[in-house]
């Protein structure tokens, strides 16, 4: 007997409980730091609108998760969603913030923690003053991503054929990813002056190896697995890669927040809250074949990758509001959608003209 299929509320389920448990977390918190009503208001509020934030920033990396998600076995896929979110939520957006502001301070982890209790303004200020590095890193990282998804001359379903299908053929070549977000890179810091300029290009080399890094001990940890057991095959490596992946995204996210807010655990409640959103999105793609359905969707996905990525170099020159970026992706993975639909329509009518004129 087949099990009942999941409705799509019920893939949220767990984000639901978080967000009410975060929420809640959110008020107590603007309780406690201010002693007023609308001091916990504006704390409950500015929790909703930076998981809103998140969520709209990081609706591609759903889509790009989904994509390397559907070769992992279920055990990994829930692996994903348990020990990814403690990652993502503690590692991301706790964790690394922390870890920045120490090394740009050179202070230890609990002084960064102090600071960020006690002195949240300056604590801001030490994290805003590393964008740069963190720009030109995450941004490497995730050009690398785009452009190896469609400099591959396996690929064969393309959505503006004129442009991927030159990309296709040229993923032969190998080393263009490279050559072409190393070029990239040097570019940009052309723009920059002063130490910004050697800064930005040793932390996009950063970024590169890391991506290199990332595919080499991936495809190591896979191949290990070959000879395990079946439910272990195929996920390791992935999960690493996907873990990655999903710093990389963060960065712009956590850099952002800070404009709403300086108080690190806000941004932790908030943050967390959308990314929770994020992955239950993820399994949803998977489990309901949707990439497979709408053959465009992880087209529009990867492009905003490159999108977001050039955003970010950008971004080391002048300032982008994240809702710009946000909506940005959002609107080019809503046009993926819009033309993978009335390619079904076609499809679907083409194969009713040939049904009738069988049956005629």
């Amino acid at each position: 007997m087949n099990a009942p299929r999941k409705s799509s509320l019920g893939y949220f389920r767990w984000a639901f409980i978080v967000t009410a448990l975060g929420l809640i977390g959110g008020g107590f918190l603007g309780w406690q730091t201010t002693g007023t009503l609308g001091g916990m208001a504006s704390v409950f509020f500015i929790c909703a609108v930076l998981a809103v934030l998140e969520i709209s920033l990081s609706f591609d990396n759903a889509i790009v998760n989904a994509n390397k998600l559907k070769e992992m076995t279920p055990i990994w896929q829930r692996r994903f969603l348990t020990w990814g979110i403690i990652i993502a939520v503690f590692g991301m957006r706790i964790v690394f913030p922390l870890a920045i502001v120490a090394i740009a301070a050179k202070m230890g982890p609990w002084e960064a923690l102090v600071l960020a209790a006690k002195e949240p303004a300056r604590y801001a200020q030490i994290m805003n003053d590393a964008h740069l590095p963190i720009a030109a890193f995450g941004g490497t990282f995730l050009m690398m991503v785009g452009l190896s998804y469609f400099f591959n001359h396996k690929k064969d379903v393309h959505w503006i054929p004129g442009i991927e299908r030159i990309m296709a053929r040229s993923g032969t070549i190998k080393g263009i990813e490279v050559a072409i977000v190393l070029s990239i890179a040097l570019i940009f810091s052309w723009f920059l002056e002063g130490e910004n300029a050697p800064l930005f290009v040793y932390s996009a080399i950063y970024g590169l190896l890391t991506f290199l890094a990332v595919e080499v001990i991936g495809g190591l940890l896979d191949a290990s697995q070959q000879t395990m057991s079946a439910a272990a095959k195929g996920g390791l490596g992935a999960f690493i890669y996907l873990e990655v992946l999903d710093a990389s995204f963060s960065f712009d996210g956590v850099i952002g927040a800070f404009a709403l807010t300086q108080n690190l655990f806000v941004i932790a409640i908030g943050l967390g809250i959308g990314a929770m959103y994020v992955r239950s999105m993820t399994i949803m793609l998977v489990e309901k074949g949707t990439l497979t359905e709408y053959r465009y969707l992880e087209h529009g996905a990867f492009y905003a990758i490159l999108i977001l990525s050039v955003i970010m170099y950008i971004q080391t020159l002048v300032h982008i509001p994240e809702v710009i970026t946000g909506l940005g992706g959002a609107a080019l993975i809503g046009i993926a959608l819009w033309s993978s639909i009335l390619h079904n329509r076609k499809h679907a009518a083409v194969e009713e003209q040939g049904h009738r004129a069988r049956m005629s």
